[in-house]
């Protein structure tokens, strides 16, 4: 069961408050769970907004003078 969290955001075990990255930033080092995966998560997910790196805006359309016209 995927639940979600504020709008699109999936919990993750990278943006868990309890979680920490470890030296080879391949796992999230728990001391609840122990090692786990960065993509997944457990009942004791507590959302840490500080920890999620948001996704870069889309770049501006360029506009032409045509596109002011009448």
């Amino acid at each position: 069961m995927k639940r979600k969290i504020i709008g699109n955001i999936e919990p993750r075990c990278t943006y868990c408050k309890h979680g920490r990255l470890s030296a080879d930033e391949e796992f999230i080092l728990c001391p609840k769970k122990g090692v786990m995966q960065k993509d997944h998560f457990c009942k004791k997910f507590s959302y840490d907004p500080l920890k999620r790196v948001p996704q870069k805006a889309p770049a501006l359309r360029e506009f032409t003078p045509e596109d002011f016209e009448i």
